[in-house]
């Protein structure tokens, strides 16, 4: 993998004073002119690699770029392999190697193995399983525009699926949940605002600058406001879709129903979010209690099954008669 090499190559120039070109291509089995075009990249990353010709030349970082090692601990060097691995795939490749290459810049070798093995014992990958895949690129732009103070318009789908066009000032992006977002100043609603990037649709950068306001900084924790909406429910759950349940509570809610059921003291909010996570487990869920959950759930039930009760009419289009 061409990152991998990439860190490799500037671990091996911080950690000797020069090192021809061939003598790289021959430990990473490439050809010469591949180390080429990967000291050009280290280069572009802002790593000051300079080359000096003739017998014992070579490649070679430029000595102030080189820090005392002992700055950090291996517990703290550790954290910042853990932290800037799990990054990975949410920043640019070049911004990656540049900052991966700085932290393996204080590992002395003594202590490499060890800190390589603690940093390896725990792996933080905040990419989903599949889904949007354009969210790296949405996470780029509102960066470079949020860097920049530039205003970005885009069309903004809320969770009614109701669309609306922003123009917005960025000032902080946000990981939550698994989720990104940035909190932003919307000239639309002429307030903060709060925006999903996977709701984010039509992204544009506008040439526009603007001048920071007093930022507010948006608010993460709504644990007392949940406390005071969220009640338990019981519901009878079939085992193969337990795993998806106990995404939402503790194993300490679950009592065993008989070989393949459980009971379970469900955290809900009578939400549409909520209703419509229950369906989603199909006929392997049974809403138990209170009554006026079950009997809302079943109303749904039978919205959803009168959509069905009747054939739909089917339009046939047959292809003219050539005859005619």
């Amino acid at each position: 993998m061409k990152i991998d090499r990439l860190v490799s190559i500037i671990m091996i120039l911080l950690d000797k004073k020069r090192v021809g070109a061939q003598e790289l291509a021959d430990l990473f089995e490439v050809s010469p002119r591949t180390i080429y075009r990967d000291i050009d990249a280290i280069s572009m990353a802002g790593i000051p690699v300079r080359s000096t010709s003739g017998v014992g030349g070579g490649f070679e970082i430029m000595p102030e770029y080189k820090v005392d090692k002992k700055v950090f601990s291996t517990d703290d060097l550790s954290a910042l392999l853990i932290g800037l691995t799990s990054l990975s795939g949410m920043i640019r490749e070049d911004d990656f190697v540049h900052a991966l290459a700085k932290v393996k810049s204080f590992i002395p070798a003594d202590r490499a193995r060890d800190i390589e093995l603690k940093a390896n014992q725990i792996c933080i990958d905040l990419k989903p399983w599949m889904g949007n895949g354009n969210i790296k690129q949405t996470l780029e732009t509102v960066k470079d525009a949020l860097q920049a103070n530039q205003l970005l318009f885009f069309t903004y789908i809320d969770g009614h699926s109701n669309k609306t066009s922003r123009i917005v000032e960025p000032y902080q992006l946000v990981l939550k949940g698994n989720h990104w977002y940035f909190q932003g100043y919307c000239h639309t609603k002429n307030d903060y605002r709060l925006f999903r990037l996977s709701r984010i649709t039509e992204l544009q950068v506008l040439p526009e600058t603007f001048s920071p306001r007093n930022y507010q900084k948006p608010i993460l924790n709504f644990e007392e406001t949940l406390e005071t909406l969220q009640s338990d429910i019981k519901i009878r759950v079939h085992r193969s879709v337990l795993d998806r349940v106990l995404e939402f509570c503790t194993y300490d809610r679950v009592t065993p129903d008989g070989d393949d059921y459980y009971l379970v003291d469900y955290p809900f909010i009578e939400r549409d979010y909520y209703f419509d996570m229950l369906l989603s487990f199909g006929d392997k869920c049974e809403c138990i209690e209170p009554p006026h959950v079950r009997e809302e759930i079943k109303r749904r039930i039978h919205s959803m099954a009168a959509l069905y009760e009747h054939p739909r009419a089917q339009s046939i289009t047959t292809a003219p008669d050539s005859s005619s």
